[in-house]
């Protein structure tokens, strides 16, 4: 079992940057998949982005360019480094972690991407 903690969301002014943090609550390296899901107002959650334990990443088309994923073994962290931000990225942001034991989720942190 691995519980997750997102932090780092605000309120960011377009074209601005911000950087997501998940901290797990136990070692990741043996975490083979990891990511990132959003959800804004009204809408469903849809996924963002991915690293594997080898640290190869996929992204949603609409980040690519904008975002990256990254993960630091050692400190058990995962992130997001949003870039060049858009009022459609404004959502709350979930991170999870998929385990032999099942798929992790973190309890979300907002970003509210406004002028």
């Amino acid at each position: 079992q691995v519980q997750l903690v997102e932090s780092g969301g605000g309120l960011v002014q377009p074209g601005g940057s911000l950087r997501l943090s998940c901290t797990a609550s136990r070692n990741i390296f043996s975490i083979d998949v990891m990511g990132w899901h959003r959800q804004a107002p009204g809408k469903q959650r849809e996924w963002v982005a991915t690293i594997t334990g080898r640290s190869s990443t996929v992204y949603q088309d609409s980040v690519k360019g904008r975002f990256t994923i990254s993960r630091d073994n050692v400190k058990n962290t995962m992130y997001l480094q949003m870039n060049g931000l858009k009022p459609e990225d404004t959502a709350d942001y979930y991170c999870y972690a998929v385990t032999s034991e099942g798929k992790y989720w973190g309890q979300g942190t907002q970003v509210t991407v406004s002028s």
